[in-house]
């Protein structure tokens, strides 16, 4: 386990976050590549700062399931965006962390006085994730050819040669469900709830400051999420078959209270207070520390609990200091094992996805981290709370976390 806190007295800061809506596995995005998506977000961030091409020192990109159309695809994306091309461009994979470890990464960076400004964020369309074999270069002979769906397949090889997960991520939840004696009833109450609490944040307006929309290639302008279902009920939930039935009679997990494949991009400026006053540019958060943890790749749920304890140790503070808290729902089942280990109350719910989150919202897997801190923001300022937590659990065995605090 390790802990990176930024250094003390930093004036390092995360200005104006956007994302695109999220779109459905298949759904309204579907033609639309990761760099589609990316390079949307990007222009909309620029001309929503007054930020100049020019001023970008680099930008980092979180995906998880990126391939040789679009290598390094912050430089691709900030090329087809427009920017100089003295502007570089990276691309970093912590899978489900991705988005979040591209902030860190910039803040670190800047930080370090190698950047004045970057841009950071993630951009993933799981609806084009790639197919491929690794049987063709030097001939499959009788063999024959393998295809792999490079979604199913990351989940089943994330544990590597000794760790293996067969099930992939709903073998962890069912493993994690087992062992916190999790009942389905709960797992679906929960997915309800998360859903409630998206549909209700659509219709009151509050996530329409953070999306930045997209222009489909029909003319079609989308501008809202598309996952989030109204009306969604325990009864409606309880009807649907769990994936990993036909080898475990007690398995829970459905695709009704689990996260969804999803696509959407989501970037940040990450720059210094003062840089950002040249600029005009209000800083929206600082980054107060942030962890990254290891678990057993067959338990990868709980991954945000000795994360989340790490980077509050290094923040100096507890859970109690914390106004609100965004933790990515990859599982109902998962969520509710962090629940039990944090021993959340009724009350502490309320401060938890107050707007939904990956069961409802849909986990575009490298652009969520990205999501979630710009939530965090715009929550803390509303509210006029000065501390909140983004966490997350990561496939292969990792969890997460990073505290962020409201600019003063």
């Amino acid at each position: 386990m390790t802990s990176q806190p930024l250094a003390q007295g930093s004036d390092v800061v995360v200005c104006a976050p956007l994302r695109t809506p999220i779109g459905r596995y298949g759904g309204v995005f579907k033609r639309l590549t990761a760099v589609d998506l990316g390079v949307t977000v990007l222009r909309a961030l620029l001309d929503s700062t007054g930020v100049s091409p020019g001023d970008v020192d680099d930008v980092i990109l979180g995906q998880c399931n990126g391939n040789s159309e679009a290598p390094a695809i912050g430089r691709v994306v900030a090329l087809d965006a427009g920017l100089p091309t003295s502007v570089p461009g990276m691309h970093i994979d912590r899978r489900c962390g991705s988005g979040l470890q591209a902030i860190l990464n910039a803040a670190m960076t800047v930080g370090a006085g190698a950047a004045q400004l970057v841009v950071a964020g993630g951009t993933e369309s799981m609806s084009s994730a790639s197919f491929y074999s690794t049987d063709v270069r030097w001939g499959a002979g009788r063999a024959g050819v393998r295809m792999h769906d490079s979604l199913v397949r990351a989940r089943e090889t994330s544990g590597g040669r000794d760790h293996p997960v067969p099930g992939g991520m709903i073998e962890t939840a069912e493993n994690l469900r087992r062992r916190y004696d999790i009942a389905r009833s709960a797992q679906d109450e929960l997915a309800v709830e998360s859903h409630r609490r998206a549909v209700e944040a659509q219709e009151s307006g509050v996530m329409a400051e953070e999306i930045a929309p997209v222009s489909l290639p029909d003319g079609t302008v989308v501008a809202i999420d598309e996952h989030p279902r109204a009306g969604t009920s325990v009864d409606e939930l309880a009807m649907l078959r769990p994936v990993l039935i036909r080898t475990d009679a007690d398995a829970t997990v459905t695709a009704g209270n689990a996260s969804g494949q999803n696509d959407a991009a989501a970037m940040a400026l990450v720059t210094t207070r003062s840089r950002a006053d040249q600029l005009g540019i209000e800083p929206l958060l600082q980054i107060t520390s942030w962890a990254v943890a290891g678990v057993g790749p067959e338990v990868m749920g709980i991954g945000p609990v000795p994360a989340t304890r790490l980077a509050l140790d290094r923040a100096g503070l507890t859970m109690d200091d914390l106004d609100t808290i965004e933790l990515n729902e990859a599982f109902a089942a998962q969520v509710l094992a962090v629940f039990s280990e944090w021993g959340v109350t009724p009350d502490d719910r309320l401060r938890i996805n107050p707007h939904g989150s990956g069961i409802s919202l849909g986990h575009p897997v490298g652009a969520t981290g990205t999501r979630m801190v710009g939530a965090v923001g715009r929550q803390l300022r509303r509210t006029g709370g000065r501390h909140g937590l983004v966490t997350m659990c990561i496939g292969g065995g990792q969890g997460m976390a990073a505290v962020l605090s409201a600019t003063v």
